[in-house]
């Protein structure tokens, strides 16, 4: 199949951008990432406890690698799901994700040593990266460049409130019947679900990047190269980099809260139900927060929204590792899921804003894969910083981190041009 970016600029005449006019599309992915959601948020609330509990494993280092092994899957899914996308299509990428994903519940159901759960891991990390990626992609297809965050925004709060709801829902299956095999029979039906909606009713959206494309500054077509991408986001445009590094230090805070945070409270005395609630407070935040966030940086702007949304992140960590009461830490994971939100959808849209559309999903592949980076990091820091000084310490130097990444941000950002797209 040829390439999105060598393909005719002109759009099939029934072709119209915007969410009113592909609203049914559109809802259907909103669907189809909720279960992607509910795939990850199973493993939340009760995967750090099952390291502990059925496999002995002592060492907070060990019982978070799991989710290293996750974030690199995911992020190297992620460096290359915008290039696959465009020498296949979006539909495809998705369909194959799935097909990552299928296996995950049943490898962890029955997995007899640590090493399969953390090969279930990868699979769910490349079922992840790819999946959740089309998702972006696709509903940012269809709406165009003026309802770009609301977009994104909805597309995340359906996937994080998933993440939330599943997470909750582990937890609370696992208090009674046990850890496993119970809390995963779930992602036997949200694979087999988000499966079959993308095979029988999921359509493909590269006639609306044409669409957009014939619209676009640059009238030229240019042809994707992630070698190009990579290097723009990573060091060469200012712009790119600041939301790059940002997107890093996002996810290596939800590295902390997913691995380190329920061996925290449980270390303090809380029962697996209350931990199940702190586990999907957080995520439970970011995903409907995401609703207004998102919308609310088509209004406001990108750079706002990003540094502050770092700053109280930040400020949310450090308040968990200074407090030893239930109330506190309720309210310390929602401040940290509301300030997720203001950065989350927001950096995506600050991606799209600033790159051709040819080039906006591999060059969203490129932040992505930084992102999803920072979940593998915080994890490995957080279980290093805790076996070496205790939770206090790693919580207390992953706080320090974030106010930093939000400083650079703000800097970068502000330095490097926005009005990059027209280049």
């Amino acid at each position: 199949m040829a390439a999105v970016g060598v393909t005719s600029l002109e759009p099939p005449p029934s072709v119209r951008l915007g969410l009113g006019a592909n609203w049914r599309q559109f809802a259907l992915l909103v669907a189809v990432n909720a279960f992607v959601g509910g795939m990850v948020g199973l493993e939340r609330s009760v995967l750090p406890l099952l390291a502990e509990r059925e496999f002995g494993i002592a060492s907070k280092t060990l019982a978070v690698s799991f989710i290293a092994t996750f974030g690199l899957a995911k992020a190297l899914s992620n460096l290359y799901a915008g290039t696959l996308s465009e020498r296949f299509s979006r539909r495809q990428v998705l369909i194959a994700g799935w097909l990552f994903g299928l296996p995950v519940p049943f490898v962890i159901i029955f997995a007899p040593a640590w090493g399969w759960i953390i090969a279930a891991n990868a699979l769910l990390g490349v079922n992840q990266g790819l999946a959740w990626s089309m998702t972006v992609n696709m509903k940012v297809d269809l709406v165009g460049r003026e309802r770009r965050g609301l977009a994104l925004g909805l597309n995340e709060a359906a996937g994080y409130l998933a993440v939330a709801a599943a997470a909750f829902l582990a937890g609370v299956i696992a208090e009674s019947p046990g850890i496993r095999p119970e809390p995963f029979y779930l992602g036997i039906a949200f694979a087999s679900i988000g499966l079959a909606l993308s095979v029988l009713l999921v359509r493909d959206t590269a006639p609306f990047v044409r669409a957009e494309s014939a619209r676009h500054p640059t009238s030229a077509p240019i042809r994707a190269s992630l070698r190009r991408s990579f290097a723009e986001a990573t060091w060469r445009r200012p712009y790119l980099v600041g939301a790059s590094q940002a997107g890093f230090v996002n996810n290596l805070n939800d590295g902390l809260a997913w691995g380190i945070f329920p061996l925290f409270f449980v270390s303090r005395g809380l029962d697996l139900e209350r931990v199940a609630v702190l586990a999907a407070v957080y995520p439970l935040i970011w995903g409907a927060a995401q609703m207004a966030t998102g919308w609310a940086s088509d209004a406001v702007g990108r750079l706002p929204m990003i540094t502050a949304g770092m700053f109280l992140q930040g400020a949310a960590i450090s308040l968990v590792g200074w407090s030893e009461t239930y109330g506190p830490w309720l309210l310390a994971v929602a401040l940290l899921g509301l300030g997720t939100a203001m950065v989350y959808p927001t950096l995506l849209a600050a991606i799209g804003d600033v790159v051709h559309p040819f080039e906006r999903a591999t060059t969203m592949g490129v932040y992505r894969f930084w992102r999803d980076a920072g979940a593998m990091s915080g994890a490995l820091l957080g279980g290093i910083l805790a076996d070496l000084f205790g939770f206090g310490f790693a919580i207390q130097a992953v706080a320090a981190l974030t106010l930093a990444s939000g400083i650079a941000a703000a800097f970068m950002m502000h330095r490097g041009n926005p009005q990059e797209a027209s280049r």
